[in-house]
């Protein structure tokens, strides 16, 4: 019995934080409910510092690994006379890493917090019940032997993808090599290293302050995906009936991320990583993205128990991706609001590259990492609300001193392009822009009252051609209405669905700005 322990704790997870004691009753408020750090004894501390370093180094040796070869290559290494006593090198080193573990596994044996947490795993894995879960919860872990809590195939059948033969190698390589690293730096595993003490702060505060669940789900190609829960349902407000589905950027995680901003609403909020962030297994490609945001819906209707008219997405940047992926697969959802996001990837990516590369970047883009956000938001029905940042540095093709280079514009202006054409007209088109050009608050305001619009006017043409025909977009309202009238509803309408926050990209969004979208 002593024996099969010491291999569990030998192969177990690494234990970063108790929340609380699994025996330990749940306090009926939320204050005092403070975990502690695991503290490991000598022997596992040092052993597993080593086994760290090694997995750093690993980390360094597969991302430099294809100029490593070329170096080896031309320096005539790479051969079986050079090769043999390599092999016999990284054998030794092996069998060394393996001793190890061992010794690891060993100082785990001896600490008793270390095996109480591996008795309620696999006693959890054995009997997934809700208390054995409940106890589970006490602790942070590495999530890969985390059990599985929900699946996409519990509710729908094994999808499949199609894979087109006719690539280019060149586009290939780009794309899964720096191309998504480039794309997707929170997915590079030094990065992740870098950040893990400020994620176990922030999972730790989810938790023991908000009460938050971790739940692994598995989507249809496989990946797991790691989300974290609030329910504010029972605290008795209104937002709490709503539940925030977040979508982070492309170096956000859940733990310090874009849940904070409704979480402080009040809001019910579920956050979930990106395939190959935190917890998450995978690459994030864009059909890998789109299967964990449908695998993170499925999980909110079927075991969370919220309607889809009760679920809102929120998402930060190019999480505009998967949040207009959502609304388009599940128009029944009850809005989107899209902070400092874009219309499509290919004007950014090709602002970081060489002109030179332009149509490899092209074929790239369009081929393995289409982002196509736009395209997607124009297929849903229900209410929007845009965030553009004045000073973003990030979605801009030129600099963040040009407001009018921020991709959120073009967002806009497709949007209200497809709902209301016969309004978007060359000149609508025209004073939406200037509109967007407004350098500060007080422009802004000036060129609104400069064409006089009438609030209460343009929400009674509106209402009335909705009364009349309740049909979907796109409207024909405007089509019989003076250049006036329609620059009127042109502005009103811009302004509904936009608002300006005075920062750059990556100020956190303050819970006083998260607003509903507009409803008419």
């Amino acid at each position: 019995m002593a024996v099969w322990t010491w291999l569990r704790c030998v192969l177990g997870p690494h234990l970063q934080r108790i929340h609380r004691s699994p025996d330990q009753s749940r306090p009926d408020g939320r204050s005092g409910r403070r975990g502690w750090n695991y503290q490991p004894r000598s022997l596992e501390k040092h052993t597993d510092s080593i086994l760290g370093w090694a997995s750093a180094l690993w980390s360094l040796s597969y991302y430099s690994s294809p100029l490593l070869l070329c170096y080896l290559y031309r320096k005539g290494y790479i051969c079986s006379s050079k090769l043999v006593p390599v092999s016999q090198y990284v054998g030794t080193v092996l069998v060394c890493l393996l001793g190890v573990a061992c010794l690891r596994g060993w100082g785990r044996f001896r600490n008793a917090e270390y095996v109480q947490f591996i008795t309620v795993l696999e006693e959890t894995k054995k009997n997934h019940t809700p208390a054995n879960k409940k106890k589970l919860r006490c602790y942070d872990f590495g999530f890969s032997h985390w059990p599985l809590d929900f699946s996409w195939t519990e509710v729908s059948s094994p999808c499949y993808g199609t894979v087109s033969l006719s690539v280019f190698v060149s586009s290939f390589v780009i794309a899964h090599t720096f191309g998504r690293r480039m794309l997707y730096p929170g997915s590079v595993g030094l990065l992740q290293k870098a950040m893990r003490p400020m994620l176990q702060q922030g999972q730790a505060k989810l938790i023991e302050e908000f009460d938050g669940q971790r739940n692994k789900l598995v989507a249809c190609d496989g990946n797991e995906i790691d989300t974290m829960f609030v329910d504010r349902r029972r605290d008795g407000g209104q937002n709490g009936q709503t539940l925030v589905i977040c979508c982070e950027g492309n170096a956000g995680f859940y733990e310090v991320g874009c849940m904070n901003t409704p979480l402080e609403g009040g809001y019910s909020v579920l956050g979930w990583n990106h395939p190959g962030f935190g917890g998450s297994t995978g690459v994030p490609f864009p059909q890998n993205e789109a299967n964990a945001m449908d695998v993170v819906i499925q999980f909110a209707v079927h075991k969370l128990g919220f309607q889809l008219s009760d679920i809102v997405i929120y998402a930060w940047s190019i999480g505009g991706f998967t949040a207009s992926w959502a609304v388009m697969s599940y128009p029944e959802l009850q809005s989107i609001v899209l902070d400092a996001s874009f219309d499509d990837l290919l004007p950014l990516a090709l602002k970081v590259m060489p002109n030179s590369w332009r149509p490899l970047v092209q074929h790239t883009v369009r081929q393995y990492m289409n982002l196509n956000n736009a395209e997607q938001l124009l297929k849903y029905q229900g209410p929007v609300l845009l965030i553009r940042r004045t000073r973003d540095e990030i979605i801009t093709t030129t600099g963040p001193e040009d407001i009018m280079s921020n991709r959120g514009n073009d967002l806009l202006l497709k949007l209200l392009q497809f709902r209301y054409p016969k309004i978007m007209t060359d000149e609508g088109t025209r004073v939406v822009r200037q509109w967007l050009g407004a350098s500060s608050p007080l422009e802004e305001a000036s060129v609104y009252s400069g064409y006089e619009v009438d609030d209460d006017w343009c929400v009674s043409v509106l209402q009335s051609y909705q009364a009349d025909r309740d049909v979907l977009f796109p409207w024909s309202v405007g089509e019989d209405m003076t250049l006036e009238g329609r620059r009127q509803l042109a502005l009103f309408l811009a302004r509904k669905y936009m608002r300006n926050f005075e920062a750059t990209h990556c100020t956190p969004l303050p819970a006083t700005e998260f607003h509903p979208p507009w409803r008419l």
